[in-house]
């Protein structure tokens, strides 16, 4: 793990930004991948690939369904397809094409889809997409990763970019701290522990994991070691890791900015239940619409900052005792 979150000054960045700058990269390294964005590539970040390969860049407009189709027909003639858009529109929109272009054939696409999660702030419920794991992991053939930080982000879209198959990939709006350093190696379907302990894990996606690494700090100052995972891949899960966690820590609490029902949480619980079953916290949101805020007033307000995921995590201590 990346000392950055114990520095007095926390680099931050936003796992979008990072993914504009990776996909520039991989445009020089590899001829066969395209680029579609339905007319928001200032904001998902793939103008500069735009600008650096027009010819294997595409604007859908605002037809998201269409640009999913689209994408299929280019994976079906060998190409390495990246689609983006926002989440909301991405995941939700498209789904239908998602499920029956893309997925059910099993092609080479890579829907990485921004502003996703309560973090998109100020745009409010209407954007703030918190449903899209749930309908990207009930696909199969779909991989489906939530990269933690910018470090990640870029690991993550170079292991898409040879990775076979339908791949979803979850990205922020809002800058959130740098969690790896750039030695970090990112591996499909493998989750990593940030921190050891044994009294209870937490465990994290996308931009919680910061929080939980957070909230490892304030048990620690109350005597409770908090083993920290990175679950960065939701499907396929790193099961065997989960189970390590759970015979050797005994309780478990997991973390998302996305609904419980059917994200990591349900993922998580629905693994060990037939493997390991342990007491387990299930955080994120419960059954509701996000409202408009700030990143960190939202968190805050729905208590999944890392003050409040330390209080659930005592709390759920209690039951394991």
């Amino acid at each position: 793990m990346s000392a950055t979150l114990e520095s007095p000054t926390i680099q931050k960045a936003a796992t979008r930004d990072a993914y504009g700058e990776a996909l520039l990269e991989l445009g020089g390294k590899n001829d066969s991948v395209i680029v579609l964005d339905a007319d928001l590539s200032g904001s998902t970040r793939t103008k500069a690939f735009s600008k650096a390969y027009p010819e294997r860049f595409f604007n859908m407009g605002v037809a998201e369904a269409n640009m999913a189709g689209t994408a299929a027909g280019l994976a079906a003639s060998g190409m390495t397809v990246f689609m983006s858009s926002f989440a909301m529109f991405a995941a939700g929109k498209a789904w239908e094409q998602v499920r029956q272009t893309i997925c059910v054939p099993n092609l080479n696409v890579k829907i990485c889809a921004t502003h996703a999660g309560l973090t998109v702030g100020e745009d409010g419920k209407s954007h703030q997409m918190l449903e899209d794991l749930t309908l990207m992991r009930v696909l199969p053939n779909m991989t489906v990763i939530v990269p933690a930080d910018g470090t990640e982000a870029k690991k993550v879209i170079e292991a898409a970019s040879t990775h076979k198959g339908p791949m979803y990939v979850r990205l922020s709006r809002a800058k959130t701290p740098i969690v790896f350093d750039d030695d970090y190696k990112f591996v499909i379907g493998k989750g990593n522990i940030l921190r050891e302990g044994n009294d209870i894990a937490l465990v994290a996606c996308g931009v919680q994991v910061p929080a939980v690494l957070e909230a490892a700090k304030i048990l620690e100052g109350q005597g409770v070691q908090a083993r920290v995972i990175n679950m960065a891949t939701i499907k396929p899960l790193d099961g065997a890791l989960l189970e390590q966690a759970a015979k050797e820590c005994g309780a478990i609490l997991t973390s998302e900015e996305h609904q419980v029902a059917g994200g990591l949480g349900s993922a998580v619980a629905e693994h060990l239940a037939q493997t390991t079953p342990v007491p387990m916290v299930l955080t994120g949101m419960q059954d509701e619409f996000g409202q408009s805020g700030t990143s960190d007033e939202l968190l805050s307000h729905y208590k999944l900052d890392g003050a409040s995921l330390a209080a659930r995590a005592l709390e759920l201590l209690k039951r394991k005792a």
